[in-house]
């Protein structure tokens, strides 16, 4: 069968709603399987099974893959499983898994809907959840860590792999991402940012600590407790505000102001561009420039000055 892809949700973030189901020969063979893992349903399901039972032993018969293409085919379906605890090699569930302590596999851990865990998740291989995400611990993924819903981890987040949220994203600790970091709604983060990746946030874009990205757009406003750092481009929709330097290796834009506890320095042969969805006569109101110093390439916005400073 073929290789697993990410889940692709709707623009609206609905998806059908599906009760447990059989899956005939007939019914498989229409998705067009690949050759092998079809021979594999006609030896051990030739009159056809339960599609979460399937799930099940496709995944114990070290079949990953073709688990998660299944579940791509077919999608979610509105099953619990509930657990103490989860150990195991990998898991792939068509509804929602709730773990009320740790989950720890060497694989992949995926859930149609909800992953909801009381205590940590340590998953060797991907994490992907259709839904929401709740971790009442920390996050450690060996690759991608997928969501369709909220991300939501009481302690801190990391991945070896790209974080894509396709709801709001909520850390008490720190994120580290190896890859992209893209988060549809806001993201709330409790101390650093560590993204090797590109960083999208639909919305706005709070850390407690550090902001360090290859580069960074979000679509309202930026807010970092220390430095905010950008190995390319640096831009918000509203404004921006670290209580530390604004550093990028590109340009730094701003919808409305800029202001740094530090320094605010944009690559060389670049511009700082603050206010740019602000009319000019709002300026001094509305798309402030604030710094240690007046920022060299500053081409739009009102320079306040290091007074203004809070």
């Amino acid at each position: 069968m073929a290789a697993i892809r990410p889940p692709r949700f709707r623009r609206d973030g609905t998806l059908a709603r599906r009760h447990a189901m059989d899956l005939t020969k007939n019914f498989v063979k229409a998705k067009r399987p690949c050759t092998e893992g079809f021979r594999w349903f006609l030896r051990h399901y030739e009159d056809g099974g339960n599609y979460q039972e399937l799930l099940d032993a496709l995944v114990a018969d070290g079949r990953i893959n073709d688990a998660c293409w299944l579940l791509d085919q077919f999608g979610p379906t509105d099953a619990v499983r509930t657990l103490d605890t989860l150990f195991a090699e990998a898991m792939v569930f068509a509804g929602t898994l709730e773990v009320r302590g740790n989950i720890e596999t060497d694989g992949l851990v995926r859930a149609g809907r909800d992953i909801r865990a009381g205590g940590g998740i340590h998953v060797g291989d991907r994490l992907i959840a259709g839904g929401d995400l709740r971790c009442a611990g920390g996050i450690w993924s060996g690759d991608a860590l997928v969501t369709g819903g909220n991300l939501r981890a009481a302690w801190g987040i990391e991945s070896q792999g790209e974080i894509a949220c396709g709801g709001e994203l909520r850390a008490g600790w720190a994120v580290h991402c190896s890859g992209e970091l893209t988060v549809v709604g806001n993201a709330l983060i409790g101390e650093d940012l560590d993204a090797a990746g590109d960083v999208h946030c639909g919305k706005s874009l709070q850390a407690g600590g550090a902001i360090r990205t290859h580069s960074l757009r979000a679509g309202h406003g930026v807010l970092a407790g220390a430095s905010i750092h950008c190995a390319q481009h640096l831009e918000a929709g509203w404004g921006m505000r670290a209580d530390g330097d604004i550093v990028a290796g590109g340009a730094i834009r701003a919808g409305e102001g800029l202001e740094a506890q530090g320094e605010i320095r944009a690559g060389s042969g670049y511009g700082v561009y603050a206010g740019l969805d602000v009319q000019r006569a709002d300026w001094e109101s509305s798309a402030r420039v604030c710094a240690r110093q007046r920022p060299e390439g500053l081409t739009s916005g009102w320079w306040a000055g290091p007074a203004a400073l809070r």
